[in-house]
């Protein structure tokens, strides 16, 4: 039996909506996470980032344990407490460093071997590591097993070699996990643009047995075609009854057809990264505020928004703001972003709800395609 429950409330073709119940609140699915890689999600107070609608978010485990280390924020109470975010948080392994980090780590059949980006120190991350820093040490409340993550394209051989090696590390991680009824483990499907070698991947992964199931390997240099014509089948060769989390993913346009196809969580740092450059995103697609047509703009960036950032500072404000390189212009771009990521999860539970998913998903794809 899964360790939380999943109850799904609609169906609409593939896409669904429900609510995935924690001992620390429930989260509403479609679920869009923040991204709170070193325990912050940047520039944003925890506070702030509940105000936008989220009931959970991300942190990472590469980062954590190497600064301030796991060891430190278990000392101080674990992650919740050291943050100051009560809501559940759901760890990132560690493999996303594997991969994107790839010059200065080595992989083996036994571990993953990083030189610190800080400080060139040496740190070894096995399946079993990963479990003791994500579950006893950080305390999260969605804990993710190790796996091996391959840029795209990749050959076949590689892809599947990545993939049989993240099965048996799977297999460790759910062993070092255990038996635990307030956190949830979570396997990754991989298998590159390969449909066999996907499915090869969920079946080993089911047979292991999840409380969730992520897809792997996606958002890394196959585009967005490449994405949509993984999702078209990947999905479903996950077990129907528990959540489905697309791992990075994505841009709102990405999200919408991800949703359309039957996944159910996502995570990004698009909204926050954005904002920190100026970027601000909304129903008509993407703009920058660096332009200046914004100059003498005393609109909103959203009217109708419960967000303050995105109701009460005019874009000619936000505009002068990022030109001057003013602190305030991030925090208010991205505490906009966040807001508006959350109001499309809302919008798409509700399109799902109600049976008009394939009319949301026309529209939305029509509204951002006349933005460009």
């Amino acid at each position: 039996m899964a360790a939380f429950p999943f109850q799904i409330a609609a169906t609409d073709g593939k896409a669904r909506t429900g609510v995935l119940s924690t001992p620390r609140g429930d989260i509403r699915t479609p679920a869009f996470m923040p991204v709170g890689t070193a325990g912050t999600v940047k520039a944003l107070t925890v506070d702030q980032v509940a105000q936008t609608g989220a009931d959970i978010l991300l942190g990472n485990t590469y980062h954590l344990m190497l600064r301030p280390t796991a060891e430190r924020v278990a000392r101080l109470g674990g992650l919740h407490r050291f943050m100051r975010w009560e809501k559940p948080i759901l760890t990132d392994s560690g493999g996303f460093q594997v991969m994107s980090l790839s010059k200065i780590s080595k992989v083996t059949e036994e571990a993953v071997t990083f030189q610190s980006h800080i400080d060139g120190s040496r740190h070894v991350l096995t399946p079993e590591r990963s479990i003791e820093i994500q579950a006893d040490l950080l305390g999260s409340d969605i804990v993710m097993q190790l796996d091996e993550l391959v840029a795209l394209p990749a050959t076949d051989d590689r892809a599947a070699d990545a993939m049989r090696r993240s099965a048996r590390w799977g297999e460790r991680s759910k062993a070092a996990f255990g038996a635990r009824d307030t956190q949830a483990l979570f396997g990754i499907q991989q298998g590159g643009m390969t449909e066999a070698l996907r499915r090869e991947s969920a079946e080993r992964l089911t047979e292991i047995g999840f409380d969730g199931y992520a897809i792997g390997g996606l958002a890394v240099g196959e585009g967005h075609a490449g994405m949509v014509e993984v999702l078209d089948y990947a999905p479903a060769m996950l077990p129907s009854d528990r959540p489905r989390y697309l791992m990075g993913v994505g841009k709102p346009i990405d999200i919408v057809e991800a949703v359309f196809r039957g996944v159910d969580m996502f995570d990004c740092v698009l909204p926050t990264r954005s904002g920190r450059h100026g970027q601000a995103w909304g129903w008509e697609g993407s703009f920058n505020l660096k332009n200046a047509r914004f100059a003498d703009d005393e609109t909103p960036l959203d009217a109708a928004s419960a967000c303050p950032a995105s109701r009460d500072y005019s874009k000619a404000y936000l505009h002068h703001l990022v030109k001057s390189e003013e602190i305030l212009g991030q925090v208010l771009l991205s505490w906009h972003n966040l807001a508006f990521f959350q109001q499309l999860m809302a919008a798409l539970r509700a399109a799902i709800a109600e049976g008009r998913m394939e009319a949301f998903r026309q529209a939305f794809v029509a509204r951002q395609a006349a933005s460009r």
